[in-house]
């Protein structure tokens, strides 16, 4: 059977079942299986054979296999994607379809030797004059996590070597013939560089996309450049690497059209039981080939065993994002909940609950604008983020400048938020919306909401105190987790959910929490405190309202 049979024959078997997959493994099969019948693009299967036949001549070079001398040997869902990325060209102009690559796959499946092994055929047989291929990390010991194997792969392959005039040296590989280079990158790779490939190993240990787009703006002049994302799991939901893989589950979906990036994540689905051994053959691809079983029901029982050890199973080992490390939220649930097209125009006149958090003036502010079921029967939810200019131009927080670029942070002039801002959208929204309560921590506050007050807002203290917070931040997760609640596609609500900390106490009692200043959750906490208002107005008596009470 040829490589390109297997693959096919890989997503046949993922669409029936006979291979179990989450949802996303099964849509990128779909789009495979799709794609063959289409007419402006055509799969190559010489091109894709070439490459295929190409790693499997490359030896191991460490670990049982390189011990006995044996070569590479392709698993499916590798030939799935080395078949996928290399085979399909356009027919206009016989140029490979794929420029971009992102492939999410836990721990030991095998990701990294075969990237480095693809970093190689980049360098030789893809036939790119001076090509320039980068491995880039973070850090120096995760660049070589690429380049070692690939230069481990060369030192063992003289063949390799003579025919395309291969150099091997201590931190790049060379064919000086044409002036081709392989070398590992921490940081950017600077602006003369015109990259054939970019890799970028563990992608979510970046913290910014400054070196994955400095890859990519220099690979103008090249024919069919490819960069490639290869990670596992993190938990920085608002990092580049959870913004790339939002945008390629939008693709997988359909939901958005983009025909030059392809991706593949294995992980559970949202109703999975995570501790058992039937989610871990489900989440790891190379079970049982280079992922021992034993060691990862060893693994397992630990997990089982310990909390603190949950976390780093769920993310190492399940490919699971856990947001903090010791996260509240449900993500997969959360991301559910996204609805693109959510519009707050639609709801104009209906009656709505409000919550606001001014925790710091140099920083986040929060507005949560909550409406209640209504039609659909599920409720629907829309965060305001405000920030001082000087924050943003600051840059200690790199994300905040794309994200107000974007559209989704309002700007205020200089180095703290002025409130006037959050006074004219309060304004425009009494205008078209029934406005119920307001919420507000004092904290901060005291003039903004005696100013309101004044204006006529129904303005509602509630301090930021377990009473007032376990109870709505519970309804809010069951909410979530059921599905009845919408939110818009916001970034930076994505992020402050998968920031949030539940710390309890012996009553069983919730707080939102968070493990690093730095990790805000502003918008989730001004949401919580809608609810706060939206609960307690449910269940008191018709036509009372707590401001209507003077205590003595």
């Amino acid at each position: 059977m040829t490589f390109t049979e297997r693959a096919k024959k890989y997503a046949r078997e993922i669409k029936s079942g006979k291979i179990q997959a989450c949802k996303y493994v099964k849509q990128a099969c779909d789009r495979f299986l799709r794609d063959i019948k289409r007419k402006d693009i055509f799969l190559d299967k010489d091109e894709a054979e070439r490459w295929c036949r190409f790693l499997e001549k490359l030896p191991h070079v460490k670990g049982q296999w390189a011990a006995r001398g044996e070569t590479f040997v392709l698993s499916d869902w590798q030939i799935f994607c080395t078949v996928n990325i290399f085979g399909w060209k356009k027919k206009k102009t016989g140029l490979r379809r794929f420029r971009e690559v992102y492939i999410e796959v836990p721990r030991k499946n095998g990701k990294s030797f075969w990237v480095a092994a693809i970093g190689v055929g980049m360098l030789t047989i893809d036939g790119e004059y001076g090509a320039e291929v980068y491995c880039g990390a973070t850090t120096e010991k995760q660049a070589w996590e690429i380049f070692r194997p690939a230069k481990q792969i060369c030192e063992r392959t003289p063949a390799l070597r003579e025919k395309f005039g291969l150099e091997v040296n201590a931190k790049t590989l060379n064919i000086l013939s044409n002036g081709s280079r392989f070398e590992p990158v921490i940081g950017n790779p600077g602006d003369g560089a015109s990259p054939s490939c970019g890799i970028a190993d563990e992608y979510h240990e970046h913290k910014t996309s400054d070196l994955v787009d400095t890859f990519i703006t220099g690979m103008g002049a090249r024919q069919q450049p490819i960069q490639i994302n290869i990670t596992t799991a993190g938990s920085d939901t608002g990092g580049p690497c959870y913004e790339k893989r939002d945008d390629l589950i939008k693709i997988l979906s359909g939901s958005v059209d983009d025909d030059a990036i392809f991706g593949i994540i294995y992980t559970l689905d949202e109703e999975d039981q995570w501790d058992t051994i039937d989610a871990l053959k489900k989440a790891n691809p190379n079970f049982g080939i280079s992922v021992d079983e034993a060691f990862l029901e060893g693994q397992l029982a630990q997990a089982k065993r310990s909390a603190q050890k949950q976390t780093a199973f769920k993310t190492k080992h399940l490919n699971m994002w856990v947001g903090a490390k010791a996260a509240w939220m449900n993500m997969l649930a959360y991301q559910s909940c996204r609805k693109k097209n959510l519009d707050l125009e639609k709801h104009k006149g209906r009656p709505c609950y409000i919550g606001i958090d001014l925790a710091s003036k140099s920083d986040i502010a929060s507005m949560a604008i909550l409406f209640p079921p209504e039609g659909n029967g599920k409720y629907a939810a829309f965060v305001r983020h405000y920030l001082p200019e000087d924050t943003i131009l600051e840059g200690g927080n790199t994300r905040y400048k794309a994200w107000h670029q974007a559209g989704h942070f309002e700007a205020t002039p200089g180095n703290i938020i002025d409130f006037s801002y959050i006074e004219d959208d309060l304004a425009e929204l009494k205008s078209d919306f029934q406005i119920e309560e307001i919420a507000y921590d004092p904290f901060q506050a005291t003039q903004f909401s005696v100013r309101m007050q004044e204006a006529g807002f129904p303005m509602v203290e509630v301090g930021a105190t377990v009473k007032n917070f376990s109870e709505p931040m519970k309804e809010l997760e069951a909410l979530i987790l059921s599905k009845k609640i919408q939110f818009t596609d916001c970034p930076i609500l994505m992020w402050m959910f998968g920031n949030v900390v539940a710390r309890l106490d012996k009553k069983d009692n919730i707080f939102p929490d968070k493990e690093k200043a730095e990790n805000k959750i502003d918008g989730v906490v001004a949401l919580i405190m809608a609810f706060n208002r939206h609960i307690v107005a449910t269940s008191r008596p018709r036509g009372y309202k707590d401001r209507d009470l003077l205590v003595i």
